[in-house]
């Protein structure tokens, strides 16, 4: 139950009821597809006169198809209601410092084209690739109906979809949304890549559905944690909640790019890995250790591990052994039923996973119930959360107040 804001509130008409059962109608289609008119309305609770209407308008817009013809004892045959996939496109937008990747979906989140590039150095670069790609798509696809389109940050963005604060990506703060939308000509959501994962989680992840209480750690460049409490994803004050990789855990630790020192990420993650491979370390540069090149791919580091290499194996297990004392916090401190890692070394979890929970569990409550699950990183979980940026959008609850 949430109090009613009073400066900020939305009357109820009878638009809004239409827009609710909308909503409902398409979560059930999504969910049992196929099924009828009558299934529907019985499992809706709805009137079947409603029913009709809405399936109707659905059908008219595209959204929904009817297929086969089912048997009935006696009256009309039912025609069998699915999604209409083939005709609905999200493009999906997954922005990191090296790489961007952009994708052509639909509402089911499997993906008909994909194409990568080199992240450009400055925003108005960006906007200029991304439109062509998606100028690419359209010409390759023409028959699809594109409703949006997901960017995936790696930073935070604000309301306004401008993005706020990014230091690894190394731009200014700037206004995406905008200059994307008036380019593209698509209605553009914006979000941090670890609050778009975790939606991912929500809309097409593989936990019951009455998991509530999600969190999502992105292990990449540097970390990034996105929060779902009772199914909504937590923002916090100017949309800062979940900067945990800055979180100071020495304060006399290597500088971080946010212009803090010993930040989690500057520990945890990919770039902490690899720093200490190269000897980025005081005890390694020491002893002389280390001989990674600058441009090394975080993916090398797993396969040196693999191969017998036994600074990269101790890389790994420095960074397991990190991820855990951060995640530990993570479970004590907001309890979720399910921590969700997203990253390139769940590719290791056999060697990682283990020394991950051993850290959790010398860090936790004894009572402590979370399960840490990795994600597959083939699965691409930073582009399905994306494309979950503009799902939630069409299939998520409407807030009135």
């Amino acid at each position: 139950m949430r109090k009613i804001d009073l400066t900020n509130f939305q009357v109820a008409t009878s638009e809004t009821a239409r827009q609710i059962n909308r909503r409902i109608a398409l979560n059930f289609i999504r969910r049992n597809e196929p099924m009828s008119r009558a299934d529907l309305a019985r499992c809706s609770g709805l009137q079947r006169s409603t029913v009709s209407a809405i399936i109707d308008q659905l059908i008219d817009e595209g959204w929904v198809t009817e297929g086969a013809t089912g048997q009935a004892l006696r009256g009309r045959r039912p025609r069998f209601l699915h999604l209409n996939v083939e005709r609905t496109g999200i493009v999906a937008v997954d922005l990191r410092p090296a790489v961007t990747t952009v994708g052509l979906a639909g509402v089911d989140a499997r993906f008909v084209e994909q194409e990568s590039w080199p992240t450009p150095k400055d925003p108005d670069a960006f906007i200029r690739q991304l439109a062509r790609t998606v100028a690419t798509f359209r010409t390759g696809h023409p028959r699809i109906v594109y409703e949006g389109m997901g960017v995936s940050v790696p930073g935070r963005a604000d309301r306004t979809g401008r993005l706020v604060f990014a230091p690894n990506l190394g731009w200014s703060p700037v206004d995406l949304k905008g200059p994307i939308e008036a380019e593209i000509g698509l209605p553009v959501a914006l979000e941090n890549a670890a609050n778009a994962c975790a939606l991912a989680e929500l809309w097409f992840g593989l936990h019951p559905e009455h998991v509530r209480h999600l969190v999502a750690v992105t292990v990449s460049e540097g970390i990034g944690v996105g929060m779902l409490v009772n199914g909504q994803l937590v923002h916090g004050g100017d949309a800062m909640a979940g900067e945990f990789g800055h979180v100071s855990v020495d304060e006399n630790g290597p500088p971080c790019p946010c212009g803090n020192r010993g930040c989690w990420e500057r520990y945890a993650s990919n770039t902490a890995a690899l720093d200490y491979y190269r000897g980025g370390d005081h005890a390694a540069r020491a002893h002389g250790q280390g001989s990674a090149p600058p441009s090394m791919p975080f993916q090398d580091l797993l396969r040196l591990a693999d191969t017998g290499d036994a600074r990269a194996a101790e890389a790994l297990e420095r960074m397991a052994r990190f991820i855990g004392i951060g995640i530990a916090g993570l479970i004590t401190g907001l309890a979720p039923e399910v921590i969700v890692v997203i990253g390139e070394v769940t590719a290791a979890w056999d060697r990682v996973g283990p020394l991950v929970e051993t850290a959790v569990k010398k860090r936790t409550l004894p009572h402590a119930a979370t399960r840490i699950v990795p994600t597959v990183p083939a699965s691409q979980p930073r582009l399905r959360g994306a494309v979950a940026l503009v799902v939630q959008q069409h299939f998520g609850a409407l807030h009135v107040a």
